[in-house]
């Protein structure tokens, strides 16, 4: 069954056509094919009167000049947008076609549409959405990021003092799905804690964080191509994204997190505007629960809440989260000096690293309780952080072969040195390190002696030794002096003197040189 033309969209054609119309917006603005207004524009241009003549001509004058036309069949069109209403449900799923829908379309309709027509008919039944469909976002791909223009409040408890607290605020553009947090300030430590919070919120990682251009985030912003933070994209590294800030002078690009922003001072902002708050944490407790009830009013646009849009549609196109939340690092440059350490300003100690960097310009990444040492983007060492000042942490295997001897350093290695040579070269060393305060001056004097069985041989050296200790002389130069001249092989002067044999007759009367010791 087909309808004529009503009497009022005719004159409406022709009202439209005089004012300059073309066929094809009149046909947008009426709802009404463009093919069925060229007809009816060939009508009355071929009728004998003119087109303000028939805007004088009353309803049925009208209709019945041209009652012969007639427009759409409205079962066959009443099919079409039911069918429309399944189609514009699933625009927001990515890999979405109309091709793919109209190929199911013709298997279930009586009298299917041509594709062309098709497309017109939900162009012309959802235009609205036609100038706006640029802002139409793939699920899981991006979360738009932003401070609020306006802050909120907390007060210290001791002072009394107002503290103004930023606002952040993160948006999933295709649900909607919308994430606020306090914060102190807009400095990079604030964004980065922020932007893990959203992430946790959202249990997952798009592929693009898209941030307003903030200092902290963008070091010099572009239309083309803004410099990213270093921390910031080492962040996004981390979480296996990448930043995307918008462009410069162009409000369009992140349109829908400042609309976030606005319907935050309308939901979060208003409802707090008579509690006093008096930290962060109590402030962002009640933010959490007037965030969960605006997550969960029915969102108008799309005919459902935005909890339930995330949760059906956009959390499963989401990246799983890292294993560990990101720490904030920061950087320092610093040469490898001549002992092969690295001196870290920050804490006033040093860090070894490979000795055959030594001299050579390195980058230090460091957090709360690691320091990385990186040489042209290779890391070349990493270490716990050590907090004590004026330390010195030491990786063995960055030592040459010279240094790794020498780091092994201590009373029990050189006990272990001197045990084979014999006990009175055991005893020597032993009173040589408990001499000295300074424990490396004993060490090397203690090596010394230790050395000397090289040239004369290991029972020499312990006679010697005994000599020193016997004397009470038991240094490393003394020890040397008696292996020099030979006075190792010599008896002391009293044995000697004992051991020789008297010309004078033995006699209890008679007492020999050791009596005179």
């Amino acid at each position: 069954m087909a309808n004529t033309l009503d009497p009022m969209d005719l004159k409406q054609i022709i009202s439209l056509h005089l004012d300059g119309f073309s066929n094809r917006k009149i046909g947008s603005t009426l709802g009404i094919s463009r093919n069925t207004v060229n007809i009816y524009m060939k009508l009355f241009t071929g009728s004998q009167y003119s087109l303000k003549e028939l805007l004088l001509f009353d309803n049925s004058a009208l209709s019945e000049l041209f009652s012969s036309h007639t427009t759409l069949d409205v079962e066959r069109h009443n099919e079409l947008m039911l069918y429309f209403e399944g189609v514009n449900k699933a625009r927001n799923h990515p890999g979405f076609t109309f091709l793919y829908h109209y190929q199911q379309y013709v298997q279930l309709a009586k009298d299917p549409y041509s594709y062309t027509q098709f497309l017109e008919h939900y162009r012309r039944k959802y235009s609205k959405e036609k100038g706006s469909m640029k802002l139409e976002h793939e699920a899981g791909k991006e979360m738009f990021i932003d401070f609020a223009g306006k802050k909120l409040h907390i007060v210290n408890k001791e002072t009394g003092e107002i503290i103004a607290v930023e606002v952040f605020v993160a948006i999933l553009p295709n649900s909607h799905y919308t994430y606020v947090q306090a914060c102190l300030t807009q400095k990079r430590g604030d964004l980065i804690a922020c932007c893990t919070g959203a992430l946790n919120f959202y249990g997952g990682v798009p592929k693009a964080i898209v941030s307003d251009n903030l200092k902290s985030a963008v070091t010099r912003a572009s239309k083309y191509e803004a410099e990213i933070n270093r921390t910031f994209k080492d962040f996004a590294r981390h979480y296996n994204c990448v930043i995307n800030p918008p462009r410069g002078y162009a409000p369009q690009d992140k349109a829908l997190v400042e609309n976030a922003v606005h319907l935050s001072y309308q939901r979060i902002y208003y409802p707090l505007r008579e509690m006093t708050f008096f930290s962060l944490e109590d402030l962002n407790r009640e933010i959490r629960k007037l965030l969960s009830a605006y997550n969960n009013l029915l969102f108008k646009r799309k005919e459902a809440i935005r909890t339930e849009l995330y949760q059906s549609v956009e959390r499963q196109y989401l990246k799983p989260l890292p294993s560990s939340s990101y720490e904030l690092k920061d950087y320092r440059k610093a040469k490898v000096q001549k002992m092969g350490y690295v001196y870290f300003s920050p804490d006033k100690s040093y860090y070894s690293v490979p000795y055959r960097y030594i001299g050579k310009e390195t980058c230090i990444h460091y957090t709360k309780g690691m320091i990385e040492v990186y040489f042209y983007q290779e890391r070349i060492a990493l270490h716990p952080r050590n907090g004590a000042k004026g330390s010195y942490i030491t990786n063995t295997e960055h030592l040459s072969s010279t240094h790794k001897f020498y780091s092994d350093w201590n009373p029990e290695f050189f006990k272990r040195k001197a045990t084979p040579h014999g006990p009175y070269v055991l005893s020597c060393i032993e009173k040589i390190l408990t001499s000295h305060d300074y424990p490396e001056i004993g060490y090397k004097r203690a090596m010394g002696v230790i050395q000397l069985h090289k040239a004369y041989g290991s029972d020499r050296l312990n006679n010697a030794c005994k000599r020193a200790l016997e004397g009470e002389a038991s240094s490393y130069q003394h020890i040397k002096n008696i292996l020099k001249n030979n006075m190792d092989r010599a008896s002391l002067f009293y044995q000697d003197l004992e051991q020789t044999t008297n010309h004078i007759p033995v006699h209890p009367n008679i007492r020999g040189a050791s009596a005179y010791k």
